[in-house]
């Protein structure tokens, strides 16, 4: 039933320092954990390149959200990137047709409202691995969604 696949919006949800690495990762089924590390490691070379091209084609550095990164067969990685260089990096899978264009942008603005909620907490050291179990419920019904 199709029902059922829409109701995955994301397979994988990562949050990358501005130093590369990983704060924070979650995918589902977790059984492809490795694979989507990879995936997100090798979207990294393509987040920087979009970052260096809208640095030097606009004056507009206030795009965050950078679009579809690169299509797989079975996936499509769609990058953000906040102002403080922290990257966002969502997987969603290609057979996932309902899943539109303003409807990622919806999901980055939601995790970045969620980071943002999360580094304002006293408690977190930025650039510490993400701990937080109101981030992981956002990221959560991120993924689980039901539409």
């Amino acid at each position: 039933m199709t029902g059922q696949r829409s109701s995955k919006m994301a397979v994988c949800v990562a949050v990358i320092s501005k130093e590369n690495y990983p704060l924070y990762i979650q995918t589902i089924p977790t059984e492809d954990d490795l694979k989507f590390h990879y995936t997100v490691h090798t979207s990294l070379d393509v987040v920087e390149e979009k970052i260096n091209n809208v640095g030097k084609t606009t004056n507009d550095l206030r795009e965050l959200y950078l679009g579809l990164l690169y299509p797989t067969e079975d996936y499509k990685v769609y990058g953000y990137v906040t102002n403080t260089k922290i990257k966002f990096v969502v997987v969603v899978e290609s057979s996932n047709t309902a899943l539109r264009d303003n409807e990622i942008r919806t999901m980055f603005r939601k995790l970045h409202n969620a980071y943002t909620d999360l580094v304002c907490n006293p408690f977190y050291t930025p650039g510490d691995r993400i701990t937080s179990r109101v981030f992981e419920k956002v990221v959560n019904a991120m993924m689980l969604q039901d539409s």
